[in-house]
């Protein structure tokens, strides 16, 4: 597809989104949402993309957060209706079965934040900085800042930036939980692509069960949690990439993975 707000390509089994509009910051109006889920939905459809990588155009943002002229705009019913349709898609993203990897260069702020702590996991540049300041505008987040926030990074931590509206650099992000790695601006995507290329070189089936039992399992009693983990390694144990995994392990060779 041909996309206006983000460009999309595949390297392999890699695949990078880059949020495209730099002269605002890539901020993430609904056009650009639709053509995110849009995209997201071709690339997991696609079975030789085995990872995603999710970064911004330019030097200064990631996605510095929602279009301001278009939530000025909104009346109680549409903001609603906005903040359901945001999560959805956001939900797409956590839950879509790859790992999606946020590289984080500049602002994330506000549905940009979101957006990143929706991504399986954060890789920052040193420039990054993260916050949700919907509290300046009146709002409060609404693409799933105000629980995934906590999640990550605890209950009264998310509390002083929720209620603060104040931005964190990306080695107080990195002390919070809220980024699994920093790395120098010039080597964040290399980086994010070294990440995307072993999740790759493992078994795609695997990975796609790993993401679900931690967050299927994530908010469950460990009890049900463990039967939940005994279920998808059972799974595993019947498809094909267990029996080839196993196989060239013991040959002492290189998988060929299936993803079957």
């Amino acid at each position: 597809m041909n996309y206006e707000n983000i460009l999309v390509e595949v390297r392999g089994a890699v695949a990078q989104v880059t949020l495209d509009r730099p002269k605002v910051l890539n901020a993430l109006n609904t056009a650009t949402l639709r053509e995110l889920d849009a995209a997201l939905s071709e690339l997991v459809a696609n079975r030789e993309v085995r990872a995603i990588l999710l970064t911004g155009a330019g030097e200064k943002a990631f996605a510095a957060g929602a279009d301001i002229q278009e939530l000025a705009q909104l009346s109680a019913v549409e903001g609603q209706q906005l903040a359901l349709r945001g999560q959805r898609i956001f939900d797409r993203i956590e839950n879509c079965g790859k790992p999606v990897i946020a590289c984080v260069n500049g602002f994330a702020l506000g549905g940009g934040c979101e957006l990143a702590m929706a991504c399986t996991f954060r890789i920052a540049s040193e420039n990054a900085k993260f916050g949700q300041p919907e509290v300046k505008l009146g709002l409060v987040p609404g693409y799933g800042g105000s629980q995934r926030l906590p999640r990550l990074i605890g209950k009264g931590a998310a509390l002083k930036l929720l209620l603060t509206g104040e931005m964190v650099s990306a080695s107080e992000a990195f002390r919070l939980g809220l980024v699994e790695e920093v790395v120098p601006p010039g080597q964040l995507l290399s980086r994010g692509e070294q990440i995307a290329q072993a999740i790759a070189a493992v078994a795609p089936l695997a990975v796609e069960k790993c993401i679900e039992a931690v967050h299927a399992g994530y908010d469950l009693p460990l009890r049900q949690a463990l039967d939940l983990e005994a279920g998808l390694f059972g799974l595993c144990c019947a498809t094909g990439d267990k029996a080839e995994g196993t196989k060239a392990f013991l040959e002492k060779r290189p998988a060929v993975w299936q993803g079957k």
